[in-house]
């Protein structure tokens, strides 16, 4: 088997530990004689995995008592609608932040169910910044306030979580939002500050298929709006266990092992040391030389997907044909920004991230 590193922006590198053990439990797991893929989710053999993946999750993220965990399908995408379907609760208006294109994704979907304001936006400067605080505005009777943390895109992230209680015309009582999409797990977390987090698996967490929901549980009682489909009422799910229908089994097993692996890291403490010692190399990297540029203002750059350019687009393809030929694959930006990207999630390991930046340096003496 040829060596490769994917620095691919999702479905991302897992752990070469977790697809082993998947591989060796494939066919049995635990003396079952079935593989996950074949168990009933209301069997006692999953009923075990999906309650450790959530004790374990609990565990790691330091989630309170009162707040559920549910494990869902759909993808981020689908809490664009689920979020202000469940959470306007009889308003009339729910506030956003507008960092990139995530942001805009969750703002359009929002939009087909309520008035939507833009509690501040960073378009102003090509989406490279987070805006600062001082420039935002909370409508004061807003049902929540959303923001995506991490833009996977653009390479912009919040490094602080805002309280929109700081927030001019916001209040203690404006539930935060956050698409976690692409940084959840990959430091610690205060929960207690957040009405809801939602993310896709597929970066830090497991395979493509599952999108876990972290929801305050007083969030579950506002009355969702007329016509919301039993299936997109997060009570359902809560009241259920995740059971209400058949759930992403074989990826909330994959995540059960993911939450194992990250314990014996030592916990997200640990990650986070990890993940910015990573991302500050391809960033040293790139600042000590005239050939690349990243266009993202540096105290908002992102720890898990590095965007950078070279200063010759007409190099890009060169580029990318010598890295994949070193075993560096996947770090073609994305079609709408151009340039590379470098995705640098948990499950990266610093040899991957040496292994770039060496080769990013010879690229550079070669072809400068």
């Amino acid at each position: 088997m040829n060596k490769v590193y994917n620095f691919s922006a999702g479905p991302a590198v897992l752990p070469e530990e977790v697809l082993r053990q998947a591989r060796d439990e494939m066919l049995d797991w635990h003396g079952s004689g079935m593989s996950v893929m074949e168990m009933s989710h209301r069997g006692k053999e999953f009923m075990a995995i999906a309650e450790k993946a959530e004790h374990d999750l609990r565990a790691l993220a330091d989630i309170p008592a009162d707040y559920k965990v549910l494990f869902l399908q759909g993808g981020a995408s689908s809490q664009f609608a689920m979020v202000p379907m469940n959470l306007l609760g009889g308003h009339h208006c729910a506030d956003y932040i507008n960092t990139g294109q995530w942001s805009q994704k969750a703002i359009a979907e929002a939009r087909r169910y309520s008035t939507v304001h833009i509690a501040a936006s960073s378009e102003p400067d090509g989406f490279n910044s987070i805006p600062l605080l001082d420039q935002w505005k909370i409508t004061p009777d807003t049902a929540y306030l959303h923001y995506t943390p991490n833009e996977t895109i653009g390479g912009v992230e919040f490094h602080w979580t805002p309280d929109p209680s700081a927030v001019s015309g916001g209040n203690r009582d404006i539930p935060l939002v956050a698409d976690m999409s692409s940084n959840f797990l990959s430091r610690p977390l205060d929960i207690r500050k957040f009405g809801l987090i939602y993310a896709g698996a597929q970066k830090n967490v497991g395979p493509a298929g599952l999108v876990i929901v972290i929801i305050r549980e007083d969030l579950l009682n506002l009355p969702p709006l007329d016509g919301t489909p039993t299936m997109y009422r997060y009570k359902t799910h809560a009241e259920h266990a995740s059971m209400y229908n058949t759930p992403p089994t074989y990826a909330i097993y994959i995540m059960g092992l993911v939450m194992e692996w990250l314990q014996k890291q030592g916990g997200l403490a640990a990650m986070e040391q990890r993940n910015i010692a990573k991302a500050n190399l391809i960033y040293e990297r790139i600042d000590n030389s005239d050939f690349y540029r990243c266009p993202v203002t540096k105290t908002d750059r992102s720890r898990m997907n590095v965007p950078f350019t070279l200063h010759d687009a007409r190099l890009d393809e060169v580029f990318l044909q010598q890295a994949k030929a070193r075993g560096l694959i996947q770090l073609k930006g994305h079609r709408s920004v151009g340039g590379m990207r470098a995705s640098v999630y948990n499950a990266m390991p610093l040899e991957g991230v040496l292994a770039l930046t060496t080769f990013m340096q010879e690229f550079e003496q070669t072809h400068a």
